[in-house]
């Protein structure tokens, strides 16, 4: 964690920043014409309210109601920052928001209501119930959660969840069930003690019991000790219905001999001593956040065959309610459940078991650095799984089903899942794999524009998310004064600023340079103007002679210029085979464009070295490569002169033997469209192409900033491919994240 540490000014500038907060309202209709208009308003819209009002379950049809959730809270038990209030939650239901949509394709909005009072609280969702095929309750403090929760589950026919309770218990019990499989003992034997009979507590511990746990082999503990029949310190109805007939009175005593201990509770309330005192292979799962009640060094330090779970995510079986409220909404949501009833949660919990105890697809080793198999360390899926979407959604659905929960079973359960496994958008895996091995990679980063704020920002981000070493060149005072302005002074300790004036190996680098550049019209003056005063040129050598791993430039400069700069250095010139590749990432889809940066006018060799480049960059994006060279033209119509080399450059893969798929010459829509394509069965693409290869660089250009302009989309590149070093040039529009997302690129070496 100390390697991944956030900053305050980081985290206010990612909810400020391209706009504030995390979420937008988009259309999913037309809204161009008058016709749209009246269509979506009056008079088009009085149909459907029609059909509605004569049978309300076809707002599932004609509205967005199957698929979407309301976040609500009032704020009162805000993470582990207490009653902040309504508005002070409103970041954290925001986020949660973001998290159904990215996770599960789960439509969110987030309400904060403006009251303690559990009565006002519950009308008030009440009378919105019909807006929402489901409500998700978030930190909302005991015991008011629990009165709200079941009145609401009662007045309301659409699932009402309280994510702070049932989120907690589902992947505990996921945990558990494999756990105790590991262990060799049945659910049914283990003595479990639970510490912490708040909200998620008492969730955990009545779910267990559901799944066979039994109430007597089970002891709760609070602040005030055991909670035993005839207690009433501190007793509600809720622990009350916990409480077991025993002499037991200290958190310490009921550890004694148990097998399982449950933790959310606070940092520190578990000693090594009382780990000590439990049965062989005790399960602790030690949940408090955001520090566990002991940490997995301090229990294996006195018991090695200990199976340790807790809350973080720089452990090993981190319980994390993403794994859960995503996918149990996304199955209940789906079937228009009436509840989300305990079957359902128990179906979730063992299809999360199940799937953590299945060899882990490469892409999620990847992405975690490490290979993860079943066993004492890994007990619980991880939330980037891509196998949760279509694995757990189903297994709630058909519990929903069996148990009379669904008002629209499903009935073709097999295209369900294949529905599922096609509705996330791969493009976020894509990047996650590539963060994580630029993580593992450690590369030391130039970042050639110290004079630039932006650049700044980068490289402090890189260095604070454990990506590697930021190297800035720059004038130290220069770097200083520009973090401080932008309220990030502390972070001119954590950055090596780099120049000629503090460098022992300027003379080297000129020497260097003088020998590439002494035949090509540039005397000893020249070579010292370039090496000791240009960052781009002096950044360059320092890649060239190992001084660091990538480069990253661009921000300030036009890149053309950039390029005749580093090719001073560096062989990256179209008769190198050098090209510029630029992802586009739009609506789910990832789609290459190339030659966006080299390439003034390529013929069709180079084309082909384009389209080699680009598959390049596209596996190690982790995309199998799918060519297309486009035009104005497809397969010869019309014919234009001007697309001969396009129609031409297929020939000269055909002749290379190359091992990924390519067509052409045909125009965007049939290279990009399987319906446009069907109407030329003897094309060789087996799917949508994820490359294009265009006819030269300036429609390249155009292509790219019109989808970024026109359509909004996400744009990184364009990726330099086809040279020696790993060498990333940024648009001068660049933002911080921008800038950062290239020096990730740069530290895989992509391309």
């Amino acid at each position: 964690m100390s390697k991944n540490r956030i900053t305050r000014e980081e985290a206010l500038a990612f909810h400020l920043e391209p706009t504030p907060g995390k979420w937008e309202v988009n259309a999913t209709v037309p809204m161009t014409t008058q016709r749209d208009l009246s269509l979506a308003y009056s008079p088009g819209v009085a149909v459907p309210c029609e059909e509605i009002a004569e049978n309300p379950e076809l707002a599932y049809d004609y509205t967005n109601k199957g698929n979407l959730v309301a976040v609500i809270s009032n704020g009162t038990a805000v993470l582990g920052l207490g009653n902040l209030g309504a508005l002070g939650s409103k970041p954290v239901m925001e986020g949660k928001s973001v998290l159904f949509k990215r996770f599960a394709d789960v439509n969110s909005i987030d309400i904060e209501l403006d009251t303690e009072d559990p009565d006002e609280f519950i009308k008030a969702v009440r009378l919105m119930g019909p807006t929402f095929g489901g409500i998700n309750l978030e930190d909302i403090k005991a015991p008011e959660c629990f009165i709200i929760e079941q009145t609401l589950k009662e007045q309301l026919d659409i699932p009402v969840f309280h994510d702070d309770q049932h989120g907690t218990a589902v992947i505990c019990a996921a945990g558990l069930i494999n756990a105790l499989h590991i262990s060799g003992k049945k659910i049914e034997d283990v003595k479990i003690v639970l510490n912490g009979a708040g909200a998620a507590g008492i969730a955990c511990i009545e779910l267990l019991k559901r799944m066979g746990a039994r109430h007597e082999n089970c002891i709760v503990c609070d602040t005030k000790g055991v909670i035993y029949q005839g207690r009433t310190e501190g007793m509600n109805q809720w622990k009350s219905a916990h409480a077991i007939k025993t002499e037991l009175r200290s958190l310490e005593e009921a550890m004694n001999g148990a097998d399982v201990f449950l933790g959310v509770s606070v940092k520190g309330a578990v000693t090594q001593d009382m780990v000590a005192s439990m049965a062989d292979n005790p399960v602790i799962f030690a949940m408090a956040n955001p520090d566990p009640e002991i940490t997995p060094e301090e229990a294996h330090e006195v018991r090695q065959d200990a199976i340790v779970a807790t809350g973080r995510s720089d452990y090993p079986n981190q319980v994390n309610n993403v794994l859960g409220f995503p996918y149990l909404f996304r199955g209940a949501l789906d079937i228009h459940a009436r509840a989300i009833n305990d079957e359902m949660k128990i179906a979730c919990a063992e299809a999360l078991a199940e799937l953590a105890r299945e060899d882990v697809p490469d892409e999620v080793a990847m992405a975690y650095g490490r290979k993860l198999t079943f066993g004492r360390d890994y007990i619980i899926p991880t939330p980037f799984d891509p196998r949760l979407i279509h694995r757990v959604p189903p297994a709630v659905a058909k519990a929903g089903m069996d148990t009379g929960a669904a008002r629209r079973p499903i009935i073709d359960m097999d295209a369900y899942e294949l529905g599922l496994k096609t509705r996330m958008d791969p493009t976020a895996s894509i990047l996650r794999g590539i963060n994580a091995r630029a993580r593992n990679a450690q590369a030391r980063m130039i970042f050639a524009e110290g004079d630039d704020v932006r650049v700044l920002r980068a490289a402090v981000m890189y260095q604070r998310q454990g990506l590697g070493k930021a190297l800035v060149v720059g004038r130290e005072n220069d770097v200083k004064e520009k973090l401080e302005a932008a309220g990030m002074g502390d972070a001119v300790r954590e950055l090596e600023v780099v120049n000629a004036a503090n460098t022992r190996h300027l003379e080297t680098y000129k020497q260097f340079l003088y020998e590439r550049l002494q035949r090509k019209g540039f005397d000893r003056h020249d070579i010292h103007r370039l090496a000791a005063r240009d960052r781009h040129v002096f950044s360059a050598l320092m890649l060239a002679h190992g001084h660091g791993d990538g480069m990253i430039t661009g921000a300030t400069r036009k890149s053309a210029h950039v390029m005749e700069l580093i090719n001073h250095v560096f062989d990256a010139d179209a008769s190198h085979g050098a090209a510029g590749v630029t992802a586009i990432l739009h609506k789910g889809r990832i789609v290459l464009i190339a030659d966006t940066l080299v390439h003034e006018w390529p013929d069709e060799e180079d084309l082909a070295n384009i389209a080699e480049r680009s598959a390049d960059v596209a596996r190690h994006l982790g995309i199998e490569p799918r060519v297309a060279f486009v035009s104005f033209s497809t397969f010869g119509y019309p014919r234009s002169e001007r697309a001969e080399k396009m129609h031409l450059a297929p020939r000269v893969l055909e002749r290379r033997g190359v091992d990924f798929e390519f067509e052409g010459e045909m125009t965007v829509d049939v290279a990009l469209n399987p319906q446009a394509q069907a109407a030329y069965p003897f094309q060789r693409l087996s799917g949508p192409a994820n490359i294009l290869v265009v006819p030269a660089r300036h429609s390249a250009s155009i292509s790219v900033k019109l989808m970024q302009e026109m359509a909004g989309a996400t744009v990184i590149g364009p990726i330099l491919s086809g040279i020696d070093a790993s060498i990333q040039i940024c648009s001068s529009t660049s933002t911080a994240t921008d800038i950062l997302n290239m020096a990730v690129l740069a530290s895989c070496k992509v391309g």
